[in-house]
């Protein structure tokens, strides 16, 4: 096969990480995007591949041994979940077959990894993925095994050098970041609504890394309400010039939907358009800068129908060199799997109807009284100097 082409990492059974009825992380959403995709005719586009679940010896390079044992005990029997390890909670209720389903979706970001590190495919997207809560010694925040960090933990493992992993979900990518806080060959980006208004209530400009990992994490803490062109203005005034700046082997980026101005669990306001063209961005900075090395994943997303779908068929569709016309109508036969599954009516476009403009940061100079160029200046001005960059 050919380095250049890309591929889709997918198994239906991931729709089997499911918390149950009324939980916001409805599975429909991972089968809808693929529905989509399907549509488009993008799987005809990008090789699609099933990969195995993580196994045990995976699992370890960033989750201890006793949480995947209670994971698995949990997995048996999730009567017996108590909340301990985080598992049993309002978030991450137990249920049966959850160890099997986390690890097979973190199997399909090891393997993405995997695939692209090697060079059998220049670009690998695992929109089931993204899982970016999970700590390595418990659940949080809807994530139980956190793939994403397995994902970055597997390129180091083959040797990878210099990995820099964006994120651009709403919430704080909290896990991975204290995943990778000590570990210099790892430079962790996360856009995110501030901490004072959304969970995890960690991502503040001042977390910059460990000791021996100075400058490596990165926090731009948005103010709730934030639109597109604001959104668009930080993610071009911090991650471009970091990412020349880090020279990273290979780009792992997240892509969240749940930045949307229609998700009901978060207070930013971006639309599906703005979130093409950071996705579109993420394309275009690795081929600047990893060689085209390009690892995409999935994210939060509670707009289960409305939005998620469109923002990940884009993503797929950038990734595969085949990028969907927003302006298209969205097939009918789509349509209809939306309102059979859902009874809900799916959206007619792939568009929400903005054309996003911003403001360069560097072009226009800042406002000091603007609460979301305090948030980009406070970043800068907290890591910029570790990186040899005037903030």
């Amino acid at each position: 096969m050919s380095g250049g082409q890309a591929q889709l990492m997918w198994d239906e059974a991931v729709t089997g990480y499911d918390f149950g009825p009324g939980h916001p992380m409805d599975p429909v959403r991972l089968a809808l995007t693929m529905r989509l995709v399907e549509a488009y005719g993008l799987d005809r586009a990008v090789r699609t591949v099933s990969a195995a679940a993580a196994g045990e010896s995976t699992l370890r390079l960033v989750h201890r041994a006793d949480y995947i044992a209670a994971v698995r005990a949990a997995s048996a029997d999730p009567r017996a979940a108590d909340g301990s390890y985080g598992i049993g909670t309002v978030d991450d209720p137990a249920f049966a077959g959850m160890h099997d389903a986390a690890a097979l979706i973190a199997g399909q970001s090891v393997a993405a990894a995997e695939a692209v590190w090697r060079g059998e495919a220049l670009h690998a997207v695992n929109f089931s993925g993204g899982l970016h809560h999970a700590m390595p010694g418990g659940a949080s925040g809807f994530c139980v095994y956190n793939d994403a960090a397995l994902a970055v933990a597997r390129l180091l493992e083959l040797g990878a050098q210099r990995v820099v992993y964006v994120d651009v979900d709403v919430h704080h990518g909290d896990g991975v970041q204290a995943v990778f806080w000590d570990d210099p060959r790892v430079l962790t980006i996360s856009l995110h609504e501030h901490p004072r208004t959304l969970f995890p209530q960690t991502g503040w400009p001042e977390e910059t890394g460990g000791a021996q990992a100075e400058g490596t994490a990165v926090n731009v803490a948005l103010p709730a309400g934030t639109g597109d062109a604001g959104w668009l203005r930080a993610f071009h005034a911090v991650v471009p010039e970091l990412l020349a700046a880090f020279r990273p082997e290979v780009l792992v980026t997240q892509h969240g939907a749940d930045t949307h101005f229609e998700d009901p669990l978060a207070h930013l306001a971006v639309s599906v358009d703005a979130q093409r063209l950071v996705a579109e961005a993420c394309h275009r900075l690795a081929h600047e800068h990893a060689g085209g090395r390009w690892v995409a994943l999935g994210g939060g997303g509670y707009a289960v129908t409305e939005v998620v779908p469109r923002s990940w068929t884009h993503l797929v569709g950038i990734a595969a060199g085949r990028p969907v016309d927003p302006e298209s109508l969205v097939p009918e036969e789509w349509r209809s799997e939306v309102f059979r599954r859902t009874r809900q009516l799916g959206p007619l476009r792939m568009t929400d109807g903005r054309q996003p403009v911003w403001r360069d940061f560097a072009e226009s100079g800042y406002d000091p009284a603007d609460r979301l160029d305090q948030a980009i200046l406070a970043t800068r001005r907290a890591v910029f100097p570790s990186h040899g960059i005037l903030p």
